[in-house]
């Protein structure tokens, strides 16, 4: 596509730019979002996991101090031992880190969807640029994700001197209590206080997704001239198309009107519309070969002549075969009277012109149906295709 500034960019990006970009892994993330949802799906199953989390992280640790004689003096025993308190350490973060993991992918996924690309991770000398570092860094972008953490730290730092001096006389309190008393209040204080500063980014979260969404958005937009680009590789040079379509009908043309010297009789409207029709013992109706109007009309009557096939002047009928019956189909079955009399009329041209005697006279009045007739208009050259 070609290039253009970003005030030309005044389109929104089309369904083809959107998937490619997203081939290439751009799509909108929100890393406060999704760093908000983690954080919250931590706390949250630290606040309902803290007992049992407490009880058995308290067991571990207190196994893993007691040491016999054994774990003293022999290196595989002690050994052993780190691996049992490895292993139970293990089995009380794992619930926690697959809930936080399992909240970073929801997060990752809400704005751009789930999405695997390795293009990403592909070598781009062009990163590594300062020149380049530099502009990002003090770009419209850059600037405002610095207005973004510098708005974050001090409203989390407003919330956490505000619960620091909340909760001054609890934390003040918390050495003349017994140590299951005082364990327990500082487990309910630290949950209660680390949800208050989730909360606070969850409203940096509110703000942060749907800028992230914009910007997206508008880094992908195009200009009028790469959306006509895009759509002319997609669908192809318009003008090429056209060409391709007259040269489709050029050659329906000329294989139509190869068909002519096959045909017994041309009807004709008599400039308007011309109808070549054939019939034999293999029909089952009288098939029309060819047709077409003004020009076209005009060649097949040349040709007709040629061929010294005849021509019947009968406006009502050629108008309702040109009209109803396609080329290579059999006639409307509305028709079949009007076109018997007519084969009949050929079938004597033809005897007269092999035996001779009283020219046949032509049919008038043939039983068209007025609603297969219409009024012939000036339609240009149409040949039927």
């Amino acid at each position: 596509m070609s290039d253009g500034s970003d005030l030309d960019k005044t389109e929104s990006p089309t369904p083809r730019r959107l998937a490619k970009a997203r081939e290439e892994g751009q799509v909108a993330r929100s890393r406060e979002l999704t760093t908000f949802l983690a954080l919250l799906a931590g706390g949250v199953g630290f606040s309902a996991m803290g007992p049992q989390w407490v009880s058995h992280t308290t067991v571990a640790l207190q196994n893993s101090l007691i040491l016999g004689r054994r774990d003293a003096f022999e290196p595989a025993a002690l050994v052993e031992r780190l691996g049992a308190f490895a292993g139970d350490a293990l089995v009380a973060v794992v619930p926690l880190l697959l809930l936080s993991a399992g909240a970073i992918v929801a997060g990752s996924a809400l704005l751009g969807g789930f999405l695997f690309s390795t293009r990403p991770f592909t070598l781009d000398l062009s990163r590594l640029s300062p020149v380049k570092g530099l502009k990002r860094t003090w770009s419209v972008d850059g600037l405002s994700e610095l207005v973004k953490a510098l708005v974050k730290s001090a409203l989390l730092g407003a919330i956490g001197a505000w619960i620091l001096w909340k909760d001054r006389d609890a934390f003040a309190g918390l050495g003349a209590m017994s140590l299951d008393a005082s364990m327990t209040l500082l487990g309910h204080l630290m949950v209660r206080d680390f949800l208050l500063l989730t909360a606070g980014l969850a409203v940096i979260a509110g703000f942060d997704a749907p800028v992230q969404l914009w910007r997206h958005h508008k880094s992908l937009r195009m200009t009028k001239q790469e959306i006509r680009d895009e759509s002319r590789e997609s669908e192809g040079d318009p003008a090429q198309k056209a060409r391709i379509r007259s040269l489709q009908r050029q050659a329906a043309s000329r294989r139509m009107m190869a068909e002519v010297p096959k045909a017994d009789v041309v009807v004709v409207n008599p400039t308007h519309y011309a109808v070549a029709i054939a019939y034999n013992a293999s029909m089952r109706a009288p098939r029309v070969l060819a047709k077409g109007s003004a020009l076209t009309a005009l060649r097949i009557r040349e040709l007709a002549d040629e061929h010294r096939i005849p021509i019947l002047e009968a406006p009502p009928l050629a108008r309702a075969l040109y009209k109803h019956t396609d080329l290579g189909r059999e006639i409307p079955i509305a028709l079949y009277e009007a076109v018997a009399l007519v084969m009949a009329y050929v079938f004597q041209v033809k005897r007269h012109r092999t035996q001779g005697g009283a020219a046949p006279v032509a049919p008038v009045a043939l039983p068209v149906p007025a609603e297969l007739d219409f009024t012939p208009v000036d339609a240009g050259d149409e040949a039927a295709a």
